[in-house]
C-alpha cells in the first residue's frame, strides 16, 4: 500500500519527538532525529549504496528536507560507529551548516575527519567513550560500549523529562571479540532497571535464528586458506573492517607472506586504525603494492576493497582486467564480507569473472571467511529480556527485518501496540512512557550523481533505465511554418533498437500521413506535432519490434 503522508501536530511541551530520515526499509543511510523543547539531536548520518535499477548514481543520502530550515536548532550529531552507512552523509549535512558538532568515539571521529578533509571541512568534534555522560542541549546522553564489526562502536541512551530512549546503533553480542571489548550488558541491565521508554534496535539479522558466530572463528579459516594458496592471495573486505584486516595481517605473517593494501579508502582507514592503536601491524608485514609486485607470487597477500561488486572498486577492476594486478590460474581470491541486500548480482558477476580467469574464489557460501556484525534473533531476545522496554521501534533493516524484530519483541511480552513498525519519515511522540505515531513525513531519495546532489530524480533514473534496456530513437521533421506541410524528413536515427535504420522505412509514410492530417486540422504547435510523431512511431515500434524505446521527436519550422 502507498504511504499516507500527513503532517504531525505541533509538538506539545514535555514531549520527545522521534523521526527517522533513513535506515528503515533499507540497509543504509541511517539517520534518526530527536526533537525536544525546540532543539534537535541527530543520531547517525549515513549513505545508501545504489542498486542496479539506479544507474549512474554514486550514493543515496537521507532526505534532509524536514530539518533543512532548522539547521540552527541542531545541537549535535551522534555517530555510533565509523561505517559508511552511518557516517557517509555527514559531509553533505555539514555543507549546509559547517559548525554542527559531531559526537563519537575516537576511531569514529578520526574516520569522519579524514573524509571531511577531502571535502575541505574542519568539523567541531566531541570525543566520547563508553560510560561517559554528556549534556548536549536538552539531551542527557550516556554512551554504552557495543560490539560490532568495527572497533569503538557505541550505543547511546538519550534522557529527557519525556523519557529514556536507547538507540543501539549496529551491534552484536560476540563473547570472544578480537579486541576484548564486549557489548556492555551490565549497562543494558542498569538502563533496564531505570526504565527504557523507547528502544531503537538494529534489525539487520532479526530474521536469522540463533546467535551470530564469533569473529575469532574466522582467523583459523583465513590462516588455512592462505597456507594452502599456491600463488597470490587477494582478500576483499569493507575498507573499515579493522578486525578482518587484523586477521589477514596475522595469517599472512604466520605464513611468511607480506600484505599490500589496495584501494584509497582501505589505505586511509587502516592508516588511521594503526595510528590510534586499533590495528596491530606485525613488523615488516606491510609493503607498498608497487613493490609487492616484485615479490614471488607465494609471498604476497593483497588486501582490497570491492567485496560488494562495486564497479569502480579494486576487485571488480581486477575481474575486468582493468587493474595492474591481473588474476590468473592458481590465484586465490577471498571475499571476506557478507552481501548487502541488493548487491547479490553484482557480487556474483565478479565471482564469475574471477573464476573464468582461473582464480579460486573463496566466499561466505563455501567457507567460513566472514561473520556478520549484527545481532541475530537469539541475541535480540536476550536484549529484550534484559531491558524490558516499554516501546520498541525496530530500525536498520529492510521491511522483513523490521517485522521479524517486532515479532521477537512481542514474543518477550512487549504488547503489539507498543512495537512500532515505522518507515522513513514516521513521526513518533514519546510522553509519560507512551509512544504514539503522530505523523508521516514525505521522505524521498536524494541521489548523488557526480558533482550534483539532489538534482537527479526518479524520473531521470527511469529514463536512464529505458535508454539502457530499450534504446533511443530520434525523429527529425522539417515543416513549413505557414502551411504545416513537410519540407524535409522524417529522418529517423536509432541507437540500441535495431541493427539497421532501414527497418524504419515502413513507418516514415505513417509519420508523414499523421503530420499531414494534423496540419489539415489546423495543428501548428510544435509540441502538439511532436506528440503526433511520438505516438505514431511509438505504436509502430511496440507492435513491430516489441520494444518501448525512448523517443525524441524534433520538429523544425522552415
Amino acid at each position: 500500500m502507498p504511504t499516507t503522508v500527513y503532517d504531525p501536530p505541533e509538538l506539545a511541551p514535555g514531549t520527545l519527538r522521534v523521526f527517522p530520515l533513513g535506515g528503515l526499509g533499507e540497509v543504509g543511510r541511517n539517520m534518526t532525529v530527536f526533537e525536544y523543547e525546540g532543539k534537535l539531536l541527530v543520531v547517525d548520518c549515513g549513505v545508501l549504496f545504489p542498486e542496479e535499477h539506479q544507474p549512474g548514481v554514486d550514493l543515496i543520502l537521507p532526505d534532509f528536507e524536514p530539518i533543512k530550515h532548522r539547521l540552527d536548532d541542531i545541537v549535535g550529531v551522534v555517530l555510533t560507529h565509523g561505517h559508511e552507512d552511518h557516517i557517509g552523509a555527514v559531509p553533505y549535512l555539514l555543507k549546509l551548516k559547517g559548525d554542527i558538532p559531531l559526537i563519537g568515539s575516537g576511531l569514529t571521529l578520526a574516520l569522519i575527519e579524514a573524509k571531511l578533509k577531502e571535502h575541505r571541512i574542519r568539523p567541531f568534534t566531541l570525543t566520547v567513550q563508553e560510560g561517559q555522560r554528556e549534556q548536549v542541549g536538552p539531551f542527557d546522553l550516556e554512551f554504552v560500549a557495543v560490539n560490532h564489526s568495527i572497533p569503538d562502536a557505541l550505543a547511546v541512551a538519550i534522557r529527557t523529562p519525556a523519557g529514556l530512549v536507547l538507540a543501539t546503533g549496529d551491534f552484536k553480542m560476540d563473547q570472544l571479540p578480537l579486541d576484548g571489548r564486549i557489548t556492555d550488558l551490565r549497562a543494558f541491565a542498569r538502563l533496564g532497571e531505570e526504565g527504557v521508554d523507547l528502544f531503537l534496535v538494529d534489525s539487520t539479522n532479526a530474521d536469522v535464528p540463533g546467535f551470530t558466530p564469533t569473529e575469532r572463528g574466522i582467523g583459523p579459516v583465513l590462516d588455512q586458506v592462505i597456507a594452502k594458496a599456491p600463488r597470490r592471495v587477494v582478500v576483499a573486505s569493507f575498507s573499515s573492517h579493522v578486525h578482518r584486516v587484523q586477521q589477514v595481517l596475522d595469517a599472512a605473517h604466520a605464513n611468511g607472506r607480506r600484505v599490500a593494501l589496495l584501494g584509497r579508502s582501505m589505505v586511509r582507514n587502516m592508516g588511521i586504525a594503526a595510528d590510534l592503536g586499533y590495528l596491530n601491524v606485525p613488523d615488516g608485514v606491510l609493503i607498498d603494492y608497487k613493490k609487492a609486485r616484485d615479490l614471488p607470487d607465494d609471498k604476497i597477500v593483497y588486501m582490497s576493497t570491492g567485496s560488494q561488486g562495486e564497479p569502480m572498486a579494486v576487485l571488480s577492476r581486477m575481474a575486468n582486467l582493468d587493474h595492474a594486478i591481473e588474476p590468473g590460474e592458481g590465484d586465490t581470491i577471498i571475499l571476506a564480507s557478507s552481501q548487502i541486500p541488493g548487491n547479490e548480482n553484482a557480487i556474483y558477476r565478479v565471482i564469475d569473472g574471477l573464476t573464468k580467469l582461473g582464480a579460486t574464489v573463496v566466499h561466505k557460501g563455501n567457507a567460513k571467511v566472514h561473520v556478520s556484525g549484527h545481532a541475530a534473533a537469539g541475541e535480540l531476545l536476550y536484549c529484550y529480556n534484559i531491558l524490558k522496554p516499554k516501546n520498541v521501534l525496530p530500525v536498520h533493516g529492510e521491511y522483513r527485518h523490521l517485522m521479524a524484530n517486532a515479532k521477537l519483541a512481542q514474543e518477550t511480552g512487549i504488547p503489539e501496540q507498543n512495537t512500532i513498525l515505522g518507515e522513513n519519515g514516521t513521526v513518533v511522540d514519546l510522553r509519560d512512557g507512551v509512544a504514539t505515531v503522530v505523523g508521516q513525513l514525505d521522505i524521498g531519495f536524494v541521489y548523488v550523481d557526480g558533482s550534483s546532489v539532489g538534482a537527479i530524480t526518479d524520473a531521470d533514473l527511469k529514463d536512464r533505465r529505458i535508454l539502457g534496456e530499450e534504446g533511443f530513437i530520434s525523429v527529425i521533421v522539417v515543416v513549413d511554418s505557414a502551411t504545416g506541410k513537410i519540407v524535409s524528413g522524417p529522418d529517423i536515427h536509432a541507437r540500441g533498437v535495431a541493427e539497421n535504420d532501414s527497418v524504419f522505412e515502413s513507418v516514415k509514410p505513417k509519420i508523414a500521413a499523421a503530420l499531414t492530417e494534423a496540419a489539415h486540422s489546423g495543428v501548428r504547435d510544435n509540441h502538439a506535432l511532436s506528440q503526433v510523431v511520438r505516438r505514431t512511431i511509438g505504436r509502430w515500434v511496440n507492435q513491430s519490434l516489441r520494444r518501448r524505446p525512448m523517443i525524441v521527436p524534433l520538429i523544425i519550422e522552415a
